[in-house]
Formats: structure tokens, C-alpha cells, sequence
């Protein structure tokens, strides 16, 4: 995978929109703690853009034994409603620099759609006409897979041998606060890496240089975790965008957390 297949830029997605090949648009703002994601939607979004719930379209309802974001058990019906069809390109975009349409992105490559990416800066990068009120596409038939993305689970994690990398925020890795799961640290043997380093301060992913220089010399496979699966997947596609394909854990901390017989780091 190259950063042609992960990300498109506002300019390069208008031409597209233009052109006989009209990318699908999914509209994921999303973020922990906020809930007024539709209504920012309806108030203005990208032409022909679908709002994704990201709470009940990406994530079946949390549990202590998956996490607060467990895998969707139904996503093929909620692509349908999305109107995503075989042959037709998907974008996804958020106001968060990706780390919340990340999880679209992730899950339609996990599910065996192939041509997805992110629209890069998101909607800050977008200098297009906006348009209000909710889209309802015609729905699709689509049959989706499974099992297309790498994933691991909760004792994979526990005996991984390569850089298991932690994408939260640097405090939280350490212990130092935790917000809304029950033990704060880290899994043992984690690396610091939160998504938020690998974008420029418009929301836009770093170069290939600076990303390479980021992940430079990491032993071994990759496998990267966050809270509760969202955040790792923008970490996923940084670093598919330099040709580094690493796996998910989708429990991540809320699911390891929650079980006590899990051991739980603190610090660097």
C-alpha cells in the first residue's frame, strides 16, 4: 500500500468529484466525549456526503470483555445504507486530522473493499462548496468480507514480539491520567506513539520523509493499539502510507484494562 492508496488531497478529491468515477464520501466527525457530530454534519458538509455513526455503524455496543468500540457485528448493512458499491471509490473525512474516519477507512479494508481512502487535513483541507441537510443514498447490495486487515487480540498483544506501539496521548501511556477506562497505564512492553505526532499542525499527515523518521528502525512486525480501537487504526494507515503493514489490536487499553488478570505498566 503507498500514500496514493491511503490518502487524497482536498484538490485531487474535487477533480474527482468532477470526473466520471464520483467517489462515495462518508462523513465520520466523531470524537471522545463529544456528541453533536450529526448536527455538525447537518449544518454543512461535503455535496453528497453520508453521515457515519461512528458509535453504532463502527462499533457494536461496548462491554467490558471487547472494549468500548468492539468490532461491528453488521457493517455490510450499514455499507449498504451508505450506498458503497464494488468498482466505486470510497473517501472518508473528519475534523480531526483522520484519527476518527481512520476507523471507516480500517474497517471497509478490513471487510474487502480496497479502493478506500482519507481525505488528508480533512474537512479544514476542504476549500469546496459545503452543502446542509442530511443525504440518503440509494442503498447497494454490496457483500462484504472479512479479515482483510491484520488484527491481533488481547494475548497476542500480551506475547508480542515485534513494536506494539500505544497511539494515545503520552500521559495516558504513563499513567498519569486516565479519562474513561478503569486502570490508567499502558500494556507492558509498549512503545509511546500517540497518532497525534504524525500530523503537521493543519491536520494533514507528515511527509514520507518525516513519517519514516518517525517509525525508524522499529523491530519486527508491527501492532499498534489506542483506547478503544479507533485512534490505532490512523496510526495503521500513517503507517501503510510508507509501506508498513501493521496490525490492529480493536480491543485495545478499554478491553486489556478491564480485565484484571492483565498486568498494567506505568511511566516511560
Amino acid at each position: 500500500m503507498s500514500r496514493y492508496d491511503v490518502l487524497v488531497s482536498a484538490e485531487a478529491l474535487q477533480a474527482e468529484l468532477a470526473g466520471p468515477r464520483r467517489p462515495v464520501l462518508l462523513d465520520v466527525r466523531w470524537a471522545l466525549g463529544q456528541t453533536d457530530g450529526h448536527a455538525r454534519y447537518l449544518a454543512g458538509h461535503l455535496p453528497d456526503a453520508v453521515y457515519v455513526d461512528l458509535e453504532t455503524e463502527l462499533a457494536d455496543p461496548p462491554t467490558g470483555r471487547d472494549g468500548r468500540h468492539p468490532l461491528p457485528s453488521d457493517l455490510q448493512a450499514s455499507a449498504r445504507r451508505w450506498g458503497i458499491t464494488r468498482g466505486r471509490p470510497v473517501v472518508a473525512y473528519d475534523a480531526v486530522g483522520g484519527m476518527s474516519a481512520a476507523r471507516a477507512w480500517w474497517l471497509l479494508r478490513w471487510a474487502g473493499v480496497r479502493d478506500v481512502r482519507l481525505l488528508d487535513g480533512g474537512l479544514g483541507a476542504w476549500t469546496g462548496p459545503l452543502e446542509a441537510g442530511e443525504v440518503t443514498p440509494s442503498p447497494s447490495d454490496i457483500v462484504l468480507s472479512v479479515g482483510e486487515m491484520k488484527t491481533i487480540d488481547a494475548d497476542a498483544a500480551a506475547r508480542w514480539s515485534g513494536s506494539l506501539l500505544d497511539a494515545r496521548a503520552a500521559e495516558r501511556f504513563r499513567g498519569e491520567v486516565e479519562p474513561v477506562d478503569p486502570r490508567a497505564g499502558h500494556i507492558p512492553g509498549a512503545l509511546s506513539f500517540p497518532t497525534a505526532w504524525l500530523l503537521e499542525a493543519d491536520g494533514t499527515f507528515l511527509s514520507a520523509e518525516s513519517l519514516r523518521a518517525r517509525f525508524a528502525a522499529l523491530p519486527g512486525p508491527v501492532a499498534v493499539y489506542c483506547g478503544s480501537g479507533v485512534t490505532a487504526a490512523h496510526e495503521v494507515a500513517a503507517l501503510a502510507t510508507i509501506g508498513i503493514d501493521a496490525a490492529l489490536y480493536p480491543g485495545s487499553w478499554s478491553q486489556w484494562s478491564n480485565d484484571p488478570s492483565r498486568p498494567v505498566a506505568t511511566g516511560e
